[in-house]
């Protein structure tokens, strides 16, 4: 199941002795998930597949799947060339390699877009991995590149023509991923998954591992469902994987990868490549097919699944159990889980700061999920520390480490955390961190306006606001600074910004919104998705986090109603808290709790404006009574039960009442209030009322 996270904060706002009346700020994480509980699920994945998908790329630059093979008997020589060229690489001699690509091209070898290729990854290596901003310029410039008219087709060339741009668009996508453009490096990848069934098995295996990673990294995880079962069910790129038995014991289950496949198929056409040659598509394609298992694994797990997990002593798999038992609600067992593949590496000496990361984040995502907040945050700031020796400075650092650095990710958890123990200001500017990059995830937004919002109630109760004066000056209207709105400060103005962003993304996610067709579907129906798994649709609107639920978005978009409302109320906006309190109160699934700020929000704003006898209908006592007495009671906020409601309805009643002069129904009315929670109130507006109607029988 999903963690809830509830963290419901109502302040209740000073009551004027003539008007305002009593409504409460609404903070409420009204959603079933949040990013910090995606990110254990992505750390696990990081660790396993990161390394892997550099080592696939120095490999593949020079020689992978698609293998150069002689078309002539004249191109022996040529061909030697190449091996040795590919074997000074493999060797890390990068400029004895340049040397013999420099000789071919001499020759007047014709396959410019291989030499072209290779020539760029030799560089990029010979510059210890850290120029990818060039090697991506070259990589980009390649398609464009073409034989001269008149030049010869013949020499050393790959398969087919399609070949060397088929290499060049997967390593280009493959920089992409480890610079976090994920959506970029989809597109790039995109006409090679197209035709994966065209390519070779090495090549499909290679294609279909970064395409499945790239999913999940997006949190596609229906996507990433229906794309393992088109590899399973019509590549054969990988087996079933083991399920729990009847009894009790795993399934015996192989994973069919595609270094055999492609060892029996002989397709690839070396039939005199030297030794170094063949070995390295078998390596190649034998670790492709390992990481495919272990991204099938990983793919069930996350779409909950049951699957059985056999740990091989490697902490990917043991991670990977770790984030099965952290799905399946068993903390205990996923902390301990984590503290064991700790300790062991440890003793191996094989820690990483990369793997303390993921360790150090992912104990407190466990720790947020069971309410340890305070624990929770030591242990991301003990992950952001360990993030920062990888990321100390990523223009001048490697692939691998740019893919591996993930304090954007961390400071969101870190900003939640700080939000549950009422550190608004520290959780605003952690989560100024991610929204730059995850601009478009409503729930970041709307995190950032409750920061903004338990700022402005923190500063208030440091005030004396109980006097005549500062009441005075509460009810004089503060318009918008159009001056102040864009200034990333946790002001109220701020605040209004972040929720017309949230506001106006979530009801375009609704109105997009994806129902999955019903599970119960015929073999023939099954089998069509599978051909057509790119038609999976996954709400996963609010990346980091895991795809929301209707209910969730829902339950997100009444709660925004509700932020706004206030805050357009504290601003002196009273035409947009109205709307926005109107907009509350016609949502679905309405919860009892956003009812009553509904009614308490549009009474305020409409007597406000001066229209007291509207808003007497919104502040009717009646209603109260239908309200579900648990949905109040187990709230983090001052209602806690239907009578101190009931109470705070009555008292701004009494104010309504009082401001049409009917003083002695607000009278009678004051009398019955006798909750602690509007006492004081309740007798300063009866002592005004007593004023009032001695000054008119005086007169």
């Amino acid at each position: 199941m999903q963690p809830k996270m509830r963290s419901v904060h109502y302040c209740v706002r000073a009551c004027v002795v003539l008007a305002q009346p009593l409504c409460a700020g609404l903070q409420q994480e009204a959603c079933e998930r949040d990013g910090h509980s995606a990110d254990m699920a992505a750390c696990v994945y990081r660790v396993v597949m990161c390394v892997f998908l550099v080592f696939l790329f120095f490999i593949f630059g020079m020689d992978t799947a698609d293998s150069p093979t002689k078309t002539q008997d004249s191109d022996d020589e040529n061909y030697n060339l190449l091996c040795q060229a590919h074997e000074q690489f493999n060797n890390c001699e990068y400029d004895r390699c340049l040397e013999l690509l420099q000789q071919l091209e001499t020759k007047g070898e014709s396959s410019a877009l291989i030499l072209r290729h290779n020539r760029a990854v030799v560089n990029y290596y010979k510059s210890g991995c850290m120029q990818h901003q060039a090697l991506l310029q070259e990589l980009e410039q390649l398609p464009d590149a073409k034989p001269a008219p008149g030049e010869p087709n013949g020499g050393i060339s790959l398969k087919h023509a399609g070949s060397a741009l088929t290499v060049a668009r997967y390593n280009k996508a493959l920089i992409y991923y480890h610079r976090h453009m994920y959506g970029t490096a989809l597109e790039r990848l995109a006409p090679l998954v197209a035709r994966l069934e065209a390519l070779e098995k090495q090549m499909a295996a290679l294609v279909a591992t970064l395409q499945l990673q790239l999913l999940l990294a997006t949190n596609q995880l229906n996507r990433a469902e229906a794309f393992l079962d088109y590899l399973q069910y019509k590549l054969n790129l990988v087996a079933s994987a083991p399920s729990p038995s009847p009894s009790g014991s795993p399934d015996e289950a192989t994973t069919t990868t595609a270094a055999a496949a492609a060892a029996g198929s002989g397709s690839t056409g070396v039939a005199s490549a030297p030794p170094a040659l063949e070995n390295s598509v078998t390596r190649v394609a034998g670790e492709s097919g390992s990481s495919l298992q272990l991204l099938q694994l990983l793919t069930h797990v996350l779409n909950r699944k049951p699957v059985v997990i056999t740990e091989d002593g490697t902490p990917q798999f043991a991670a990977l159990k770790a984030q099965q038992y952290y799905i399946m609600k068993d903390f205990q067992m996923a902390a301990k889980q984590l503290m064991r593949i700790n300790d062991e590496c440890t003793q191996a000496g094989t820690v990483t700061p990369q793997l303390s990361t993921c360790i150090a984040n992912n104990m407190g995502v466990i720790h947020l999920r069971v309410r340890h907040y305070a624990i929770a945050a030591k242990f991301f700031q003990n992950a952001l520390r360990f993030d920062q020796q990888l990321a100390a400075n990523l223009r001048q650092s490697t692939l691998q480490t740019m893919s591996s650095a993930r304090s954007c990710e961390i400071m969101y958890n870190l900003g939640i955390a700080m939000l549950h123990l009422r550190r608004p200001k520290e959780a605003f500017h952690c989560l100024l961190v991610p929204v730059k990059q995850y601009h478009s995830n409503p729930r970041l937004w709307f995190r950032m306006a409750e920061a903004c919002i338990m700022e402005h109630e923190a500063k208030l109760l440091g005030k004396e606001r109980h006097t005549i004066e500062n009441v005075m000056n509460s009810l004089g209207s503060k318009p918008y600074g159009a001056h102040s709105t864009a200034v990333p400060e946790p002001t109220l103005e701020f605040a209004a910004l972040c929720l017309r962003s949230a506001l106006t993304l979530t009801l375009q996610y609704k109105a997009n919104f994806f129902m999955a067709n019903s599970p119960e579907v015929s073999l023939e129906q099954k089998d069509a998705a599978q051909q057509l798994w790119s038609q999976q649709q996954d709400n996963n609107f609010c990346n980091p986090s895991k795809p929301i639920s209707l209910e969730s978005l829902e339950n997100m978009l009444a709660a925004i109603y509700a932020a706004h409302s206030f805050v357009s109320l504290r601003l002196g906006d009273h035409v947009t808290a109205l709307e926005m309190a109107k907009q509350l109160l016609q949502s679905e699934r309405l919860s009892d709790a956003h009812k009553l700020l509904g009614h308490m929000y549009a009474g305020e704003a409409l007597m406000m404006m001066d229209r007291s006898g509207e808003a007497r209908d919104h502040l009717e006592p009646t209603f109260v009574s239908t309200l579900n007495a648990l949905d109040l009671e187990t709230r983090d906020w001052q209602l806690k039960s239907l009578d101190a409601a009931q109470n705070v309805v009555r008292y701004n009643l009494a104010v309504a009442l009082a401001l049409q002069n009917d003083f002695q129904a607000a009278k009678n009315l004051l009398l019955t209030l006798t909750h602690p929670i509007v006492s004081k109130k309740a007798l300063i507006l009866h002592r005004y009322i007593e004023l009032k109607i001695s000054t008119s029988t005086l007169s």
